[in-house]
């Protein structure tokens, strides 16, 4: 080599884009309504406006965000210039974490030449804490203790009665829904504790809690409302409703975004084997472990189909197709069907219950 010469290093550089790339393209496409490869103050305003509020984004506020993001001062924004934003420190102390949480909500548009393999992934966020299932286990855990304290661990303290379903005390319309907090020993209460954390949190990371809650609770009360009719004599205790709405939600929303998901057929493998693991602790306790109470499983059922048509309803679908809108609206009139017919048949069929 000359002398003075300097040798030249070889840096690899990735010849196709990334995923994270193609995820901030298609939403920067989606707002740059001229196609001239820039992003204007109105398509800036357009794009973290939110639907959730009632008034339009203060106009000091886009400024702000524009002035911190457009670096060469060309009154645009290009490409780069809008994945920084989206990641700078600074946008966050001002504007909070209102653009993220917009930008992971928003449903972007699918670009033919594009893979949509693991877009689910993404929307994965650790804010809001996904924190609703913790403290509905922590709740059960700590009445559970209670009443183990008391020397009852089968449904039998204090808790548990006031709690549990009783089909002598249907009029107690709250136990419609707190029998879930009841469980029948300690095998009992770590499976369901272990399906519905395992199961329940990374729902809530992309879902949000309030969709999971409501379907986990739409699984508690079709449990209890199925059980009183097909099983009218039977007390009815544990998270199981509630546990196989979130198994069948997850299920949901594998088939709703197959596509989007970078390892789905593992994914829907993995819910399967789990709900076997809480199936067997069912038959377990139904045909070998003789308890005190007499608890019914049509729980099980109810609950899983409760959360396959709430979850259709009501969890987030990435990329909404023709034949998906459709499903969406077969689910709710299925579900609240379904629902309003329980109810009544449970106030007006006084006959069942005698």
């Amino acid at each position: 080599m000359p002398s003075g010469q300097q040798r030249e290093t070889n840096v690899s550089i990735p010849l196709t884009p990334t995923r994270s790339d193609l995820y901030w393209r298609r939403i920067f496409n989606k707002y740059d309504k001229d196609n001239d490869g820039k992003i204007s103050y109105v398509e800036l305003k357009h794009i973290i406006e939110s639907r959730e509020y009632e008034h339009d984004l203060p106009d000091n506020v886009v400024d702000k965000i524009m002035n911190l993001a457009d670096r060469d001062n060309s009154g645009y924004l290009d490409f780069n210039e809008f994945v920084d934003m989206m990641h700078h420190p600074d946008l966050k102390a001002v504007f909070g974490h209102f653009v993220a949480r917009y930008v992971h909500s928003i449903i972007p548009h699918r670009d033919p030449v594009d893979t949509t393999d693991g877009t689910y992934e993404e929307e994965y966020s650790c804010w809001p804490p996904a924190v609703c299932m913790i403290l509905i286990s922590l709740v059960e855990i700590v009445l559970f203790c209670y009443d183990a304290a008391q020397g009852n661990t089968d449904a039998n303290g204090p808790i548990a009665k006031l709690f549990i379903y009783n089909p002598h005390k249907r009029q107690e319309a709250w136990r419609f829904i707190t029998y879930m907090l009841v469980h029948v020993g300690v095998v009992h209460l770590l499976v369901n504790l272990l399906v519905q954390l395992f199961l329940g949190v990374p729902l809530e990371m992309v879902h949000r809690w309030w969709r999971v809650t409501l379907v986990y609770l739409a699984g508690v009360a079709a449990g209890s409302l199925a059980t009183s009719l097909t099983d009218p004599k039977v007390y009815l205790a544990g998270a199981s409703g509630g546990v196989y709405a979130l198994i069948a939600a997850h299920i949901a929303t594998i088939i709703m975004n197959w596509a989007e998901m970078e390892f789905a057929i593992i994914q829907l493998l993995v819910f399967l084997l789990l709900a076997s693991v809480d199936i067997g602790n069912a038959v377990y306790d139904r045909y070998w472990r003789h308890t005190a109470q007499n608890i019914g499983y049509v729980a099980h059922l109810a609950g899983a189909v409760a959360g396959l048509l709430v979850g259709i309803g009501v969890l987030r679908n990435l990329e909404k197709r023709k034949w998906e809108k459709r499903l969406w609206w077969a689910a709710v009139v299925i579900y609240l069907s379904l629902m309003i017919a329980g109810i009544l048949a449970n106030i007006f069929w006084t006959d069942r219950f005698l």
